[in-house]
């Protein structure tokens, strides 16, 4: 399954926010492997930001 472009510039986009990671990295994964990670990286940030408050 293939990411809309749309939906591929908006994982690309969050995963660098989050991780800092350069855009080939994240562009070189698998679609299914970039939503894992962009998953735990925005439950992380939820939990971080859960704990500011």
């Amino acid at each position: 399954m293939r990411p809309s472009p749309d939906e591929l510039l908006g994982e690309t986009a969050r995963l660098a926010y989050h991780l800092h990671w350069p855009l080939g990295t994240i562009l070189d994964m698998e679609h299914r492997d970039r939503r894992r990670f962009l998953g735990e990286a925005e439950r992380l940030a939820g939990l971080r930001a859960g704990e500011a408050t």
